[in-house]
């Protein structure tokens, strides 16, 4: 069980990882408008994703910081609390009708998105070493 709880919170992980590096190389292409067709990759399918990760993060976390104890668990609160605030900021962006590049390193740059990576980093290093024993 435990490895189906530690491959849950992995993915939210990746999910949130690959949506924000895309964002980031998005962010340094200078683009004023979003792109729709063939002269590029959309970002906003990348930026939906993070936003589906950050809503189902904190959950995936509580799972994998059961077995760890209460210090894991407060922790797991934390990440929670953190992905909804990163999440409003992501679902701001995704409300507008046009991604600009600009647009997309303001959320980039946003406090709440790097607090939660930051405690991402942080939990998947508890994580590997609760693995390791």
């Amino acid at each position: 069980m435990a490895e189906t709880i530690q491959a849950s919170y992995a993915g939210c992980v990746e999910d949130i990882e690959s949506a924000y590096e895309f964002q980031l190389a998005y962010a340094a292409q200078g683009r004023e408008t979003e792109p729709t067709g063939p002269d590029g990759v959309a970002v906003r399918p990348f930026v939906t994703r993070l936003s589906v990760g950050l809503g189902a993060v904190g959950a995936a976390a509580a799972e994998a910081a059961a077995p760890l104890g209460p210090d894991a668990a407060a922790f797991a609160r934390r990440i929670a609390e953190d992905a909804a605030r990163a999440r409003q900021a992501v679902d701001l962006a995704l409300s507008v009708p046009n991604l600009s590049s600009q647009l997309i390193d303001n959320l980039n740059a946003s406090v709440h998105l790097r607090t939660l990576l930051t405690d991402l980093f942080l939990f998947d290093e508890v994580l590997k070493a609760a693995r390791r024993g």
